[in-house]
């Protein structure tokens, strides 16, 4: 049996989506038929449309997603229907090394990147045709199957548009942070780029207790975001900026975050640093994109260069510590909200994204 579900369907060079309806079929054996309550629209989906990355084709977008378990598979466990859920884009296997050492953010087993359950298959389709859900989410949907391990149980208390982005930019930014960075209180860090994941980051920042916190952008109002997030200092993009946070800081920051995805700035973030700082790749460039890096500087200076995939989240553990800092009012993730749109908005929000407008959007279904 399957259900339609309006989504948002990309295709192959194409750089808007195409809202239509798709089959979703009921969950398999292992797997959480999910209502969608809200998907964020996220910068990983813009570089998808823009052709920076290579997925399979057509794809339902959207990998921020937080619902409603509608009915579960044969074997699961963890969720039962009317539960509330996180979904989680990288889902683990449960059985490698790395998931069996608690390090399932570089499971060895998951086949998310693929966009396919586990068995290799696809719950979609369209017309006859199958259909990718990206990340094995695809979230900009009214309904989504994944695997049980991708669905996180979360308090209904937890409102669906805030529960989205729990699932990706705020995971991501607050575990550069605390699982990959560990930035201890009163050091001082700067945040380039303050987009969704670039705020999610000076909210944790400020959360840890970092000082000063310098947010870089090109937008007054991504800037301004910032500030009443927790910036302490903002700054635009110049030649003299390593000197001007040097400046601040008394010789260079003790963190720095890129959160762009963009070569240069990858580039400059170990200018920015102190001797003995840590530079955190948060951003993801686009597919083929090498950076160069002055190695023996970087090695006479003590510096570290690190990537933080996912923030090194493990969602069963970091999702519901999320969501209870957001209860807590210790984490406005609800700040970070700009706009509220429906599913009909969303490519005008992939135009707002391009021209460097807006913190964060979210569909609301």
């Amino acid at each position: 049996m399957s259900r339609p579900s309006r989504a948002a369907v990309h295709r192959s060079g194409a750089r808007e989506l195409d809202l239509t309806v798709v089959e979703v079929a009921d969950p398999a054996p292992g797997t959480v038929l999910v209502r969608m309550g809200a998907s964020g629209v996220c910068g990983s989906d813009r570089h998808v449309l823009d052709g920076d990355w290579t997925l399979p084709s057509p794809t339902v977008m959207g990998h921020e997603g937080a619902g409603t378990v509608e009915a579960i598979g044969d074997g699961v466990t963890d969720v039962g229907v009317g539960d509330h859920v996180i979904l989680s884009w990288f889902y683990p296997c449960r059985r490698c090394t790395a998931c069996l050492s608690g390090r399932s953010y570089v499971c060895m087993g998951s086949r998310s990147e693929e966009c396919v359950l586990p068995d290799g298959s696809s719950p979609l389709t369209l017309d006859g045709e199958r259909v990718f859900p990206y990340l094995t989410v695809g979230s900009m949907s009214e309904y989504a199957v994944v695997p049980e391990a991708g669905a996180i149980l979360i308090p209904r208390e937890v409102p669906f548009d805030v529960a989205s982005l729990i699932g990706c930019s705020i995971a991501t930014g607050f575990g550069a942070v605390v699982n990959d960075a560990g930035v201890e209180a009163g050091t001082s860090a700067v945040v380039v780029g303050a987009g969704g994941v670039g705020l999610s980051i000076i909210m944790a920042l400020q959360l840890v207790g970092a000082n000063p916190i310098i947010a870089v952008d090109l937008s007054e109002e991504k800037l301004e975001a910032a500030r009443a997030l927790g910036a302490t200092h903002t700054l635009t993009p110049s030649a003299d900026l390593a000197e001007r946070i040097a400046a601040i800081t008394q010789g260079g920051a003790a963190y720095a975050f890129e959160a762009i995805g963009r070569v240069q700035t990858i580039e400059s973030l170990p200018s920015l640093i102190a001797g003995g700082g840590k530079a955190v790749i948060v951003g993801l460039p686009p597919e083929d994109s090498p950076v160069s890096i002055d190695a023996l500087a970087l090695a006479e200076s003590g510096k570290s260069l690190i990537g933080s995939n996912y923030g090194s989240t493990v969602p069963g553990r970091d999702f519901p510590r999320l969501a209870a800092l957001y209860l807590a009012g210790r984490l406005p993730v609800d700040q970070l909200i700009s706009h509220r749109i429906g599913l009909d908005d969303v490519n005008e929000a992939f135009a707002a994204m391009r021209r460097g407008e807006r913190a964060r959007s979210v569909i609301i279904f």
